[in-house]
């Protein structure tokens, strides 16, 4: 954590504005820091208050959103204009006891969480008594609310959080009014560290007064849409469909037995995304676990680099020739699920395949099929193409492999892709729809025995030859 941002909404807050701007501003924050206040279409002096305690405050920065009020339009603007890495949210009615502000931002700094929520509900601190009517109301939500997302937070919105600055960017925010629970919930979608901590509130605290029944539902509404996937947890759009993907186990582990018989013991997985694949081949010798996405190289290092034999790096595949430690690796296999697509020198990328493997070790290599199912969802995710008969076969001929197997894949999987992506004309996968398709899996696998069916994907497998070897040498 190089530099937090504080960062609040406030509306028509002329009468408490420079009481809670001296508050922050004189926080007990052992680190660098700035204030971000976020005036959501103020009617009142609040938007010239907030002008003339910067001449004073350099620290202080106002973000004016205009227009029809609307907190998760104001929050997406402070957000816009933040320079530290780490955010401490904060709803404008909270005061902080100096010591939450420790607890708060303890775990992040040391490495072990990538979002800190605060609660009053844990034991710990001495604190200050609730109304008892919006703490049950309160307590009904977060009960339901867990049930909902499968978690086990003990306050959901309780106005106080700290997360990385790059995940919140990457939230897409819609309700006008409940936007801390909508961000809670999207976070929670993201399998991401979640810290909770006690604080201990000082203070009156109107974020509790108007928490009402009509309140309640409205909330529990706002939760299930989100839980249903009718909006999107992130605009990383690879993100979401890898997320949505890793609700598919059974695909992937009967994708997986497809390519056995020619996995060897010391596996690159070329592209492994956020690892939907990689805990499926941790029974290799050694696995290298590499990809271009700064965000999924630290997730699988999370998940799997403390084990002795897996190896997490960041490469990009179309500039593999400049990694040259490969060539040092031993690797008798190059595993590539639905990678190759995204680079548009495809051709290169099978050349450093070739040139990386031992001799006698294969590259199994899985693309998209049939160019005339192109859609919005290969748009969204960046595809190049889609592969033609024989068009990935005859390519890694060129860069020197020997095909030893080459078959479609996933015929049913074919159909939804072609109802969703041309008659329903959506551009993502949800989480939704891999469910159904993990439910149909049975079907899937009696439909593949169908020739005449075509393919979703193809799954190609080529051998580098032992003569190229000894001509190399």
């Amino acid at each position: 954590m190089d530099k937090l941002s504080i960062c609040v909404i406030v509306r028509n807050q002329q009468r408490q504005l420079r009481a809670l701007v001296k508050r922050l501003l004189a926080a007990p924050i052992p680190a660098e820091f700035e204030l971000v206040v976020a005036d959501n279409s103020s009617t009142d002096a609040s938007r010239q208050i907030l002008t003339d305690l910067t001449r004073d405050h350099p620290r202080l920065r106002p973000v004016f959103h205009v227009g029809q009020p609307n907190r998760a339009a104001a929050l997406a603007c402070a957000f816009e204009e933040l320079s530290g890495d780490v955010v401490l949210l904060l709803d404008s009615t909270i005061d902080l006891h100096p010591g939450d502000y420790e607890a708060l931002l303890e775990p992040m700094r040391d490495g072990c969480t990538d979002v800190v929520l605060g609660s009053r509900e844990l034991a710990g601190f001495s604190r200050r008594v609730l109304r008892f009517c919006p703490t049950m109301r309160r307590r009904i939500l977060t009960l339901l609310a867990n049930l909902l997302y499968d978690v086990r937070l003990s306050e959901w919105d309780s106005g106080c959080l700290v997360a990385r600055t790059d995940i919140l960017r990457s939230i897409p925010l819609t309700d006008a009014r409940f936007v801390g629970l909508e961000l809670i919930a999207k976070l929670a979608q993201w399998d991401l560290r979640l810290y909770e901590v006690p604080i201990c509130l000082q203070g009156e605290h109107a974020h509790d007064i108007r928490f009402s029944w009509k309140n309640l539902f409205r909330c529990l509404w706002l939760l299930t849409k989100n839980r249903v996937g009718a909006r999107p947890f992130t605009t990383h759009e690879g993100f979401y469909i890898l997320q949505s993907c890793r609700k598919a186990r059974g695909l992937n582990r009967w994708m997986i037995q497809q390519m056995k018989p020619f996995l060897g013991r010391r596996v690159l997985e070329a592209g492994c995304g956020i690892g939907n694949l990689s805990e499926l081949l941790l029974d290799r010798d050694r696995l290298i676990c590499a990809d271009n996405d700064t965000f999924y190289v630290e997730r699988i290092a999370r998940r799997f680099a403390h084990l002795d034999h897996v190896t997490v790096r960041e490469l990009d595949l179309a500039r593999m020739d400049q990694c040259r430690e490969l060539d040092r690796a031993g690797i008798d296999t190059i595993i590539c699920i639905n990678v190759l697509e995204h680079i548009e020198d495809d051709r290169k990328v099978l050349r450093d395949f070739f040139r990386v493997l031992e001799a006698g070790g294969h590259a199994i290599l899985l693309v998209p099929a049939h160019p005339q199912l192109y859609t919005g969802v290969d748009r969204t995710l960046g595809h190049f193409r889609r592969y033609a008969p024989g068009e990935l076969e005859n390519k890694m001929r060129e860069a020197g492999f020997e095909i030893v197997h080459s078959q479609g894949f996933n015929r049913l999987g074919t159909l939804g892709w072609y109802v969703s992506g041309k008659w329903l004309r959506q551009t993502t996968l949800s989480p939704g729809q891999m469910k159904t398709y993990e439910r149909l899996l049975p079907l899937a696998k009696l439909i593949e025995k169908i020739p005449v069916w075509p393919q979703l994907s193809v799954i190609a497998v080529g051998r580098k030859p032992a003569a190229a070897a000894r001509r190399a040498a």
